[in-house]
């Protein structure tokens, strides 16, 4: 039967473990020096090797043939440790032994002296899930251990085990491996399995892994069942990561304001099933890389030189806008289900944005500056020689209006012209093929409408509301796009269709103002002409409608009131035509 790679490859010495040397140089001496504690707690993410070097302590202090602490995995214990059949070495999973009477049993059965060990050594995983009765009773064990027991606690959370537990123990805490051990360790590994492998997939996948010894061998099995090699591709598919081509691509379009290229850059990596989030935290950390190599002129392990002249020609303070606006964009997602709307919106504002231009010439004119004042010292002290005083007059400061944020204004003439003769009908249509009409335009124009709802529909127009201002903004500055959504309007619903744009935050505002101008009898100084006489046909036709409704329901009423009054007034009822 086939086994996964982080089981084959699973250290037996100390010299095996990655990237914890100070804790492993410890835990080595102790062993050689014999000043071996009654009480271990390991700590640390998950795969950086805790339950390892717990099973190779065991093994190095019950080996009769170790040497520098290292046990010689030759002799019959080392032999039983690895393969988990020696009963001296007692392995427990805390997250379904948690219970009080579990560790009752560990206290009572740990009296007893081991059997073929020197040491009895009990190793309780997760021992964060143990319950609060059973922290207490183990709490006893550790205050008065018994000769020749040892106990070893891991756990990924320290901070929830009592620190009664915590001080009885001797606290080892497990870093997370760097990028470059994992790659190192995993190259090693692919080159004893004979495996070819390509370096940029390897730097991928211990990267994805992010600091977990053990997440990167599984990816890496992940990757070997693609074929017979370890291939860039592979990489990327099984991490689920974003080529730098990708990515220098989308960034490379944004600096150039090139809307449409990023868009469509971003749905390729959208549609291939990365994830949003995912996609974020790669261009945070891209970002990042392109900085250092601005700041120090040195290609990091992330960029390499394929977009590298494209790269530097980024300028850094845009990036740091990118990140800034990144940053934002990942607090705000957070909390959202539409995380892509998110994505594009960040794509938009970053391609239309113009960039503040840095002042190269800061350091000159500095020097100027200092030169004028000195300038400005040496006339102060020569009029102060000839004897001349000054009247010291201080000028009232007057601060200056802070300039108003810019908010988008509807425009109600035009609003108001497709609400004097919208229905519920025309809204319904227009709300069927609004999709539909969304597909039919370029992937920037359908970008600016993602957010888009219909909020009202005549046959001459419809009302467009958006849940951004810079939205809304921008889709009624693009006359070719209106355009366009009202030439597709007339091939789906066979009649054309102005669009006018209002935020979402306005409608209220706007709808109320309607509905006042129409009681008030002043709706008729925005309407043009031809609604306006359009509405006044459809109000005239109203009143008839009503007259007729009214004098019909009167004559149905005639009958009943004559049969009353003969019944009271009897044959005195005269009845006149």
């Amino acid at each position: 039967m086939y086994q996964a790679l982080y089981r084959v490859w699973r250290p037996q010495t100390f010299d095996d473990v990655v990237g914890q040397q100070a804790v492993v140089k410890t835990l080595k001496n102790a062993i050689a020096t014999n000043k071996v504690s009654h009480a271990y707690l390991f700590t640390g993410s998950r795969g950086t090797g805790k339950t390892s070097a717990a099973k190779i302590f065991a093994k190095a202090i019950n080996c009769p043939h170790q040497e520098n602490g290292e046990p010689c995995n030759k002799c019959a214990i080392c032999q039983s440790i690895t393969e988990g059949s020696l009963s001296d070495v007692i392995e427990i999973d805390a997250a379904s032994n948690n219970g009080v009477e579990e560790i009752r049993d560990i206290r009572d059965k740990s009296r007893y002296a081991p059997t073929e060990a020197a040491y009895k050594v009990y190793i309780i995983d997760e021992v964060h899930m143990l319950s609060t009765g059973a922290f207490n009773a183990l709490l006893k064990t550790l205050e008065e251990p018994t000769q020749n027991v040892i106990f070893i606690l891991a756990t990924t959370e320290p901070h929830k085990i009592p620190a009664t537990i915590i001080s009885r123990a001797q606290r080892f805490d497990f870093k997370r491996i760097s990028q470059e051990d994992i790659a190192k360790r995993l190259m090693y590994i692919l080159e004893q399995e004979h495996i070819d492998y390509e370096e940029a997939a390897i730097q991928i996948i211990a990267k994805t892994a992010q600091g977990g010894m053990r997440d990167a061998l599984s990816l890496l099995d992940q990757a070997i069942s693609y074929g017979d090699s370890v291939t860039y591709e592979n990489a990327l598919d099984v991490s689920g990561s974003i080529s730098q081509e990708e990515m220098g691509a989308y960034l490379v379009a944004l600096s150039q304001q090139d809307t449409g290229t990023a868009l469509s850059i971003l749905h390729t990596i959208l549609s291939h099933g990365k994830e949003s989030t995912r996609l974020l935290e790669e261009l945070l950390s891209f970002s990042r890389d392109i900085l250092v190599m601005h700041a120090v002129g040195k290609q990091t392990t992330l960029v390499s030189s394929v977009h590298l002249d494209t790269l530097t020609q980024i300028s850094s303070s845009f990036i740091y806008r990118f990140i800034h606006e990144l940053t934002l964009t990942q607090q705000a997602m957070r909390v959202s289900t539409q995380r892509d709307l998110y994505l594009e919106v960040l794509t938009v504002k970053m391609a239309t944005e113009e960039e503040i231009p840095v002042l190269e010439t800061a350091p000159l004119e500095l020097e100027t500056l200092k030169q004028e004042v000195s300038n400005l010292k040496n006339q102060l002290e020569k009029l102060m020689d000839s004897g001349i005083t000054f009247e010291k007059t201080v000028e009232k400061v007057v601060p200056k209006p802070s300039k108003p944020q810019e908010v988008f204004k509807p425009n109600l003439a035009r609003i108001f012209n497709i609400l004097a003769r919208a229905t519920a009908q025309d809204k319904q249509k227009i709300q069927d093929e609004w999709q539909d009409i969304l597909s039919c335009l370029a992937v920037s124009q359908r970008a600016k409408l993602n957010a888009s709802t219909v909020l009202a529909a005549s046959p001459e127009g419809v009302v467009i509301g958006f849940e951004y201002d810079l939205l809304c903004g921008l889709t009624a500055e693009d006359a070719e796009l209106r355009n366009d959504i009202s030439k597709h309007a007339m091939r789906l619903i066979q009649h054309p269709c102005v669009v006018e744009c209002v935020p979402h935050n306005q409608w209220k505002d706007v709808r109320d103002k309607f509905i006042q101008a129409k009681k008030m009898g002043t709706l008729e100084q925005y309407l043009t002409p031809d609604v306006s006489e359009k509405v006044s046909i459809m109000q005239a036709v109203d009143s008839k409608q009503f007259i007729e409704e009214t004098i019909e329901t009167t004559l149905e009423e005639i009958p009943e009131i004559i049969s009353k009054a003969t019944a009271l007034f009897g044959d005195a009822v005269y009845i006149q035509e």
